[in-house]
């Protein structure tokens, strides 16, 4: 049974989409032509490993060198982002918004809270009043944590002018997370899911991915 992915770059970037693409890959954080069963329940043939991205600095830096000078015309003036990955994305983002504009920009974090939400604490809530604010994250699956980022953001008079991300696999739009002026994803990706009972891989017997996702969780349900 053969198996794809739809990967696209979104115009405006320079970077070029094969040493992105190749640079995801090399440490895993892009999975492709796998049989993968989500946290959902879905399953589907590729998956983005966010967490396999932020041991590797250099590659890091890279990436969020890219959205910087995606939005180094916005005058941004403070970068959030929703604990806990999008954390280290905020201090890149900024470090090299600060480097090409000459002037520093701030980096500061928004925490969750017990009912599911974001909150911007610690002071940082003084430091984005009246700001320019990008908000970054990582990976965009449903959008509701940056729109939660965005709304808490704005809540406490902060002006955003951008969404700045890593990679965009739910097609999310801009309305989607709360109309946000600019919405920039260094790569898309549409990722195929599908219930169980209409999955065309556990239909061609195509085997399972016990390293990422829930797939081992899965087989040991079906084993029990």
């Amino acid at each position: 049974y053969t198996i794809s992915s739809i990967i696209t770059l979104q115009e405006g970037n320079d970077m070029n989409e094969q040493k992105i693409l190749s640079m995801l890959r090399e440490v895993n954080a892009i999975i492709t032509e796998s049989h993968i069963v989500y946290t959902s329940g879905k399953h589907g043939s590729a998956y983005v490993n966010k967490d396999a991205i932020y041991p590797y600095t250099n590659k890091v830096s890279e990436l969020c060198r890219e959205i910087a000078k995606f939005f180094v015309d916005e005058e941004v003036e403070a970068v959030v982002g929703p604990e806990k990955g999008a954390i280290i994305l905020s201090q890149w983002v900024a470090r090299h918004l600060s480097c090409i504009t000459g002037r520093e920009v701030l980096a500061v974090y928004a925490e969750k809270t017990e009912d599911g939400g974001f909150i911007i604490k610690r002071g940082y809530d003084k430091l984005i009043e009246h700001k320019r604010v990008l908000v970054v994250e990582d990976i965009l699956t449903t959008g509701g944590s940056a729109k939660k980022v965005i709304e808490a953001t704005r809540a406490l008079g902060g002006n955003v002018v951008g969404l700045g991300v890593i990679c965009n696999r739910g097609g999310i739009k801009p309305e989607d997370v709360g109309g946000v002026p600019e919405l920039f994803a260094l790569v898309n990706i549409t990722l195929d899911a599908w219930d169980e009972a209409e999955c065309p891989l556990c239909k061609n017997d195509f085997p399972i991915n016990t390293d990422v996702g829930k797939g081992r969780e899965f087989l040991a349900r079906k084993q029990a």
